[in-house]
Order: structure tokens, then sequence, then C-alpha cells
């Protein structure tokens, strides 16, 4: 096909009987340029065609086939569990040399705290009849109420027993261990910050 477009070429140079046309087309490549020319640089400036190589398909099969594997094989893989450090206790807490040996109180003493504790136990026993018996009371005068005006109002009754949605959510504070302080300034200080990152690695399905 080359050889053909050559030979073209030159037959339509030397008929066309403009020999300086050639020459100058020659001399200004880069300002001006002819059809056949241009025709003719084509399979002079072309790269030659690379050889394709033959790929075995059985072995492209297998490392494909492999790959799979590899990512089923990761995505079966568990993730990595990031410890909770506040429930390890350190291997310096462990030592049984270290614990602190037990105070031996005096007869009165002991004494003393026995009973102060049965005072409480008392005291808190009679504390929760007390609520308990109030409770009953407020919720037999409730039941009561509600009889009475079930019979004089249906449609009174009806509104009463529904559910009152500004009840909830309930919050409540307290009762708390020690009494707050109300001029309290807590003191401010520095700490390092040795809190451990883990970083976890996600397979996408």
């Amino acid at each position: 096909m080359a050889a053909a477009l050559r030979s073209a070429a030159r037959a339509l140079r030397l008929s066309s009987g403009l020999p300086g046309t050639w020459r100058t087309q020659i001399r200004d490549t880069h300002q001006r340029a002819s059809l056949l020319a241009f025709w003719e640089l084509i399979p002079m400036r072309a790269e030659p065609l690379r050889k394709k190589k033959k790929v075995d398909p059985k072995k492209d099969q297998a490392a494909r086939d492999r790959l799979k594997k590899r990512i089923r094989k990761l995505e079966k893989a568990s993730q990595e569990l990031i410890p909770i450090e506040d429930f390890i206790t350190p291997f310096k807490f462990l030592d049984k040399s270290r614990q602190r040996p037990q105070v031996e109180l005096p007869f009165e003493e002991s004494e003393r705290r026995a009973l102060l504790l049965k005072k409480w136990s008392l005291y808190k026993q009679q504390e929760h009849d007390m609520e308990r018996d109030a409770i009953w009371a407020m919720l037999e005068a409730q039941q009561k109420a509600l009889q009475e005006l079930k019979l004089e109002s249906p449609e009174l009754y009806a509104e009463a027993i529904k559910r009152d949605p500004r009840l909830f959510p309930f919050e409540k504070e307290g009762p708390h261990y020690t009494p707050p302080v109300s001029d309290y300034q807590p003191p401010e200080g520095r700490y390092n910050d040795i809190t451990k990152v883990y970083t976890q690695v996600e397979f996408k399905k």
C-alpha cells in the first residue's frame, strides 16, 4: 500500500511540470506543505507495529483465581478487637506482696460500728415502710376519685385516664454520696495523653 502511494506521488509530481514547487516544499517544510508530500511522509515517519505478546489464557485465568481467593481470605479474616484498657488490671497491682495488711480494730470500736450499722438499717427500713404506705394511700385515693368521676361524667373520666405526654422523658438527679460544694473551684493542671490509637483495615465487599 505504501509503495503504491509513493509511485503515484512521483507520477503526479513529474506530470505537474512545476519542479520549483517540490524544491521549495522541501526547503520550507515547517511553513507550507503539499498534500502529495504529506501522503509520502506518512509511511516514512510511522512507527513500526509492535509485536503483541501472546498471553496464555490458562495462566491469565489462574492469576485471576489466585487474586479472587486472596480477596475472599481477607474478607473472612476477623477484625482486630480494640482492648478496653479500663477493664485490664495492670500486672504491678496483681503482686500479692503489695497487699495492704488488715487493721485490727479494738473491741469497743468494732462494737460501736456494729451498733451504728444496726441503727442505720432500722432507720432505712422504717423510712421504706413509710414511703410504701404513703404510695398505697395515694393510689387508693386516686382510684376512689376516678370511680366517683366515672359515675358523674364518663367524658371527664376518659380524659382523666389518658396518658400525659409531658411526664416523659423523666429526669431526676441524685442522691449523691457527698453534698456538693457551692464555691468549689477545680484545680487546673497539665496531663500527658497516652491514649493508644488503633487503626482498623476495612475491606469493601
